[in-house]
């Protein structure tokens, strides 16, 4: 049994965008993981939607062998993703570490999601090793950022390390501080099995897969365990490490990282932050679950055929084992049919699961435009209701109240953009709170905003107004009371609940005159004519029509008197006005998409 001295279990945690996969990628070749010539860009990114976005989705779990002053070691590696939307994935990581890698672009500098995963490290007592990623760019200004470095965190210049994870310089140094500094996993061999339940995934084949680390005692083949939130109990048909693919083992002991297989079937048996132990030899006391996380954007989810409801419902409930921080719930809307209503963390979570949806599971989606929750309180009652979508919400005569969510939004950026950074935040209804100056020329802003104005393009307008410079982080702070309106679009007089919108009174008749144009463009034009229109309630706020096709019923007539002509465009125009009246609007994919864009 491998001695926990000669362990290291660490993380890598950045901003999105700063070179965790690409650091993950020279400590694989260094430690020779891996069969030779397999070695890839992005290895632990093993998604084809991570390798075109550059983005990490999941935390990837991968076993380092590497040898160190005449000994060898095992580094237990988690990669993480940087985006705001995933730090519930950061949070699960550093259950199972005792040390993690701060990773900062020298060209970039420190950014809102780099203080965001160093807090998170911190509470976690985690030991953080700060190091100044991408070193050989002729951008790079390592000075300035020894500089954000030692006023934002305390790290002392001879504290840092700088690499350049493209071409491994540094790397190799990095690692021996990693076996030096990161102190090895604590626990006793001899104790009562007691492991975290970090992660999980689901296999067509062998069911739900559990990725675990072990804090005391041990877990082989046959034994039979307790998921003690969940009371309930499996046997241990299969264990292995990944390295990175999947190998298997004999047992799991004390201070490892690794999967196990019981032959779970149902996804909803586990809960991610579960405690692991023996039904035979029980750990005491279970540790604490890990803070659900609470969705924060509201979206429907339904197949473009109805044939593929069970279809969906079944990819959704095996999708939400690997990625639990996604709610979901069967909902049903007009013209879309059946589908699920989700709640996502972000904009990018939701475009992800979408995506993730339609490829692993070859399924063609329609999402309708996504929504925060809000509460209202009705006229002559006490009990304040949730709102998670517009086909929810009352008449408007019935509210008295309505509450809206507000997020504390930080934003870390150059001096020079200060202004036009402040203007967009202001023109989001923001409420400047404070501002704090991070050496010379970097500030830190701090905006009270609604939620409902930032989930959608907020992130890429501050990245555009900032010339790329900016960054931004936020946590929900809580409700205030607003003014909510109900946005209906109607299609010759016909209202479509898939693009009904919750907006604030101020924005309702910008945002309804925008939709409407947009959708004239979208719809093709049909055999009769239809008119786009936005309404409040009874009130119509913008109008426009998409022009009917032209058919020359005329062209079979050659001379003659004009009275055959117009006989044939009288029948003509009964005949549309009589499809306008029953006819349905044929309203292609796309506009949804669009819409949901805007």
């Amino acid at each position: 049994m491998e001695q926990n001295s000669k362990i290291r279990n660490f993380c890598i945690i950045a901003h999105i965008d700063h070179g965790k996969s690409t650091l993950a990628d020279r400590f694989l070749e260094i430690a020779g993981t891996g069969t030779k010539g397999k070695v890839s860009q992005q290895m632990l990114d093993s998604m084809d939607l991570e390798k075109e976005r550059g983005i990490t989705i999941k935390a990837k779990a991968v076993r380092l062998i590497y040898s160190a002053g005449g000994a060898s070691y095992i580094l237990n590696l988690i990669d993480t993703p940087g985006h705001v939307d995933f730090s519930y994935e950061v949070a699960k990581s550093l259950k199972g570490c005792e040390g993690a890698i701060l990773l900062v672009d020298a060209a970039q500098g420190v950014e809102a999601q780099t203080v965001a995963n160093f807090h998170l490290a911190l509470e976690g007592d985690l030991k953080i090793i700060p190091v100044l990623n991408k070193i050989d760019l002729p951008s790079a200004n390592v000075e300035r950022c020894y500089r954000e470095l030692f006023d934002i965190f305390g790290f002392k210049k001879e504290e840092i390390l700088t690499v350049s994870a493209k071409n491994g310089t540094g790397v190799k140094q990095l690692l021996d501080k990693v076996i030096e500094e990161v102190p090895p996993p604590s626990g006793d061999s001899n104790k009562p099995t007691k492991a975290v339940l970090f992660d999980s995934a689901y296999d067509l084949y062998r069911g739900v897969i559990l990725f675990v680390r072990i804090f005391d005692g041990k877990i082989e083949i046959g034994d039979r365990i307790l998921l003690m939130h969940q009371r309930k109990e499996y046997r241990v048909e299969e264990i292995g490490i990944f390295c990175p693919e999947p190998v298997k083992k004999e047992s799991l002991a004390c201070g490892q990282v690794g999967y196990i297989c019981c032959n779970i079937k149902n996804p909803n048996e586990i809960d991610v932050g579960d405690t692991v132990t023996l039904s035979s030899n029980p750990a005491k006391s279970p540790f604490e679950g890990y803070q659900e996380m609470s969705p924060m954007v509201f979206s429907g989810i339904f197949p473009s055929s109805s044939q593929d409801y069970v279809s969906l419902r079944a990819a959704i409930e095996k999708l939400n084992l690997s990625d639990s921080s996604f709610s979901y719930e069967p909902d049903s809307l007009g013209g879309l049919g059946y589908g699920f209503r989700c709640g996502f963390l972000g904009l990018l979570h939701m475009d992800i699961i979408q995506e993730r949806l339609e490829r692993e599971y070859n399924l063609d989606l329609i999402v309708t435009s996504p929504n925060v929750k809000y509460k209202i309180k009705r006229k002559g009652e006490e009990q304040i209701e949730e709102i998670e979508s517009a086909h929810q919400f009352p008449d408007q005569q019935e509210v008295e109240q309505a509450y809206e969510p507000y997020v504390s939004a930080t934003i870390m950026v150059p001096v020079d953009f200060i202004d036009p950074v402040c203007d967009l935040a202001k023109s989001k209804r923001g409420n400047f709170i404070k501002m704090d100056y991070l050496g010379k020329d970097r500030l830190n802003i701090i905006f009270e905003i609604p939620l409902s104005e930032i989930v959608i393009d907020f992130y890429d307008k501050i990245k555009s107004v900032t010339r790329g410079y900016g960054s931004f982080d936020y946590e929900f702070s809580g409700y205030k009371e607003t003014d909510i309106v109900q946005l209906d679009i109607l299609f010759n007089q016909k209202k479509v609940d898939a693009f009904s919108l919750l907006v604030h009174k101020d924005k309702a008749e910008s945002k309804g005159r925008a939709v409407a144009e947009r959708l004239k463009e979208l719809i093709p034009r049909q055999m009769y004519e239809v008119k786009v229109q936005a309404a409040i309630g009874s009130k119509i706020i913008a109008s426009t029509k998409v022009r009917a096709m032209k058919k020359n019923v005329t062209a079979k007539c050659y001379g003659g008197d004009v009275s055959r002509k117009r006989k044939l465009w009288e029948k003509q125009k009964k005949g549309k006005k009589k499809m306008k009246q029953l006819g349905s609007v044929s309203v292609p994919r796309e506009a949804f998409l669009e819409v949901l864009k805007m």
